[in-house]
C-alpha cells in the first residue's frame, strides 16, 4: 500500500514517515525539504498549498494520504494559520476529486478552546487563537464535503507534544537550552495544571497506526488519557534527564485561560493501538 506523509520532514512527520516504512509500506514523503526524512521514502518536493487538481497523479495515486503539514503549529497567533487555511482545503478537495479515498488529518485541542476535564469527539469548540479557529474551520469543511464522498476521514486531535526537545519550542525544549547556558534556576509556574502529555515518537506510532485502518474514522483523540500536573511532569523529565536545574515555582502567574485540567478520551485511540499490529 502506498501511503502519502504531507509535511514529512516535520517535527511530528519524520517519526510517522519512519514508522510505516519499518512496517513495510509505500511512503511518499511531501515537503520542501527533506532533511530528517527517512531514504527509503519516496521524495515529492512540492508546496501543498500550491496544489493544482492534478496532485492526487503527482504523489503517484497513493491509496491513503497523512496530511500532517502545517506552516507556525508552535505559534498559535501567527496570522499564516488563516492565509494558508485554503490552501488546505484546496490541496484536500483535489486530493479526493483525484480519487483519494482514506485521509488522516492532523488537528488539534486547540479547536476546543478551554475547557476543563476529559475532551470527547463530542466536545463543543470555541477556540481562542489563531491555529485553533483555522483547523476548526477546515475540519468543519472538509468533513462536510467528505460525507458525500464515500471517503474515509480521520481527524486526529493531538494534546501536550514532547520528545525530540531540540526541534520544538515546548518548556522543555527551554529548559533544556536553560541547562546548556549553565542556569541552576527555571522561572516556572505554580506546576498545578494538568495536561495530556504524549511523547512524539508514541504519537507518530499512533498517527501511523489510525492512517491505515479502517474502522474508526471521524474525530479521534491522539493522547494518553492521563492527565499529569506540569510540575510533576517537568520534574521527572529534570531527573530522568540528569539535569542541575531546579524549578523557580510562582516565578510566572497561571495564565488565566489555561484550564486547571484538560486531558482526552483515548477509548478510540486505546482500542486502535491495542488492534495493531505496526512494530
Amino acid at each position: 500500500m502506498k501511503v502519502a506523509v504531507t509535511g514529512a520532514n516535520g517535527y511530528i512527520g519524520r517519526f510517522v514517515t519512519k514508522v510505516l516504512l519499518d512496517n513495510g509500506y509505500d511512503v511518499v514523503a511531501v515537503d520542501i525539504r527533506f532533511d530528517w526524512v527517512d531514504s527509503r521514502a519516496i521524495h515529492c518536493k512540492a508546496s501543498i498549498l500550491d496544489a493544482g487538481s492534478n496532485i492526487f497523479e503527482m504523489l503517484g495515486k497513493p491509496e491513503r494520504c497523512i496530511h500532517l503539514a502545517w506552516q507556525d503549529g508552535f505559534v498559535h497567533n501567527a496570522l499564516s494559520h488563516m492565509e494558508n487555511l485554503s490552501g488546505h482545503f484546496s490541496f484536500l478537495k483535489h486530493l479526493m476529486d483525484g480519487g483519494c479515498k482514506d485521509i488522516t488529518i492532523m488537528g488539534t485541542m486547540h479547536e476546543i478552546g478551554y475547557w476543563e476535564g476529559k475532551i470527547g469527539a463530542d466536545t463543543p469548540c470555541n477556540p481562542l487563537s489563531l491555529y485553533g479557529i483555522a483547523k476548526n474551520a477546515l475540519r468543519q469543511s472538509i468533513l462536510s464535503i467528505a460525507k458525500d464522498k464515500n471517503i474515509n476521514l480521520k481527524w486526529l486531535r493531538a494534546y501536550y507534544i514532547l520528545g525530540d526537545d531540540l526541534h520544538n519550542s515546548s518548556i522543555f525544549t527551554k529548559l533544556v537550552q536553560a541547562e546548556a547556558e549553565g542556569k541552576t534556576e527555571f522561572p516556572f509556574t505554580s506546576g498545578k495544571n494538568k495536561y495530556d502529555f504524549i511523547d512524539v515518537k508514541e504519537l507518530g506510532k499512533q498517527i501511523a497506526a489510525v492512517g491505515v485502518q479502517e474502522e474508526y474514522t471521524g474525530i479521534i483523540n491522539a493522547c494518553t488519557g492521563n492527565p499529569i500536573s506540569l510540575g510533576d511532569k517537568v520534574e521527572a523529565y529534570i531527573r530522568d534527564n540528569n539535569m542541575n536545574i531546579k524549578l523557580k515555582y510562582g516565578a510566572f502567574p497561571d495564565r488565566a485561560y489555561d484550564s486547571p485540567i484538560v486531558y482526552g478520551d483515548s477509548t478510540i485511540i486505546d482500542d486502535v493501538m491495542k488492534k495493531t499490529t505496526l512494530k
